[in-house]
């Protein structure tokens, strides 16, 4: 892997800019539920846990939130001239959602390792899908290329301070339903997530813990943050595709500096019995990164303090963490 260091601090994305997000995107995602999993009855000791469950978010995911954050933010001309991004799949379907609100072209690059049904999905959507190269960070070059070449808006699925924005409403919602938790633990793919989710959670409660998870095979901000650099990792080694670039981006990475406790790292099989644990205790269907923050407290790498109010985010459904589960 090799270490690019980060020259200046990134600018903030501040708790007045995740307000301004939540104005701009209302009307047009979900207020998703919070809802108390307790008591867990495996591990002993993980103890009572909160759900933030944003699979139940249009398109099956939070990404939903930046994208029309982003598209709103936006110039009229901007719009107009059509979206393009690349994606795992999830911010792809986000981008979708955004161009079909405004009823614009949006065409989505992704890697050869994004499952299927995603690219269905996003054709639902009426998302032109063109696949390109192994891993994110290919498809992203393809998508640039795109945008410079035919004159499309560009939609940075992680480094763009609308974007961030509009996840960290997130936060906001789960500090209105339970205004004293202690430990947010929330998946890590490029970031963006959790650095907005981290903007508004240190204004609005700085003693609370924000915990990032990342797959074994996709450390990326994890290597980042102990080298105190942005790492580029040699090769994705996860099946957990919408948690694996590469790369993230300086901008993303000073912000989730500043606002991250700590980074523990799950593999995939802790990943599926989260997931096959989502499913029969709660029936609760989600794809295999989403399952990360339970796998993390379900393997002690995030450990519960006594009388801790715990919150995990459920970041998106689907199935692929359920492909060998019974039903």
């Amino acid at each position: 892997m090799t270490g690019v260091p980060v020259d200046a601090p990134a600018p903030p994305v501040t708790l007045a800019d995740v307000e301004a997000a939540r104005d701009r995107i209302a009307g047009a995602v979900r207020r998703t539920p919070v809802i108390r999993a307790a008591p867990l009855r495996e591990p002993p000791g993980t103890g009572d846990l909160w759900l933030k469950l944003e699979g139940l978010q249009v398109t099956g995911s939070f990404k939903a939130r930046g994208a029309v954050s982003k598209l709103r933010a936006l110039p009229p001309d901007a719009v107009r001239r059509g979206l393009v991004t690349a994606s795992g799949g999830n911010h792809g379907l986000g981008v979708a959602y955004a161009g079909w609100l405004a009823g614009v072209p949006a065409t989505v690059y992704l890697p050869a390792n994004t499952p299927t049904v995603k690219a269905k999905q996003l054709e639902a959507w009426e998302a032109r899908v063109v696949v390109e190269g192994a891993v994110w960070d290919d498809a992203n070059r393809a998508a640039l290329a795109a945008a410079a070449r035919e004159g499309l808006t560009y939609v940075h699925p992680f480094a763009d301070p609308a974007v961030i924005a509009g996840q960290g409403t997130i936060a906001l919602e789960i500090l209105e339903d339970l205004p004293e938790v202690d430990t947010l633990i929330v998946a890590i793919g490029g970031g963006g997530l959790v650095a907005g989710i981290g903007a508004a959670l240190r204004a609005r409660r700085p003693a609370a813990r924000l915990v990032g998870v990342e797959p074994v095979g996709a450390p990326t901000l994890h290597e980042s943050l102990r080298a105190g650099a942005v790492v580029t990792l040699d090769a994705i080694r996860t099946a957990a595709t919408t948690l694996a670039p590469r790369r993230s981006d300086p901008y993303t990475f000073g912000l989730v500096a500043a606002t991250v406790d700590g980074i523990v790292l799950v593999d995939d099989d802790s990943m599926r019995d989260a997931a096959r644990w989502l499913w029969r205790e709660l029936g609760i269907a989600c794809e295999l990164s989403s399952a990360a923050t339970v796998a993390a407290l379900r393997t002690g790498q995030v450990a519960r303090r006594p009388g801790e109010r715990v919150c995990a985010l459920v970041c998106s459904a689907g199935v692929d963490g359920l492909d060998d589960a019974p039903r």
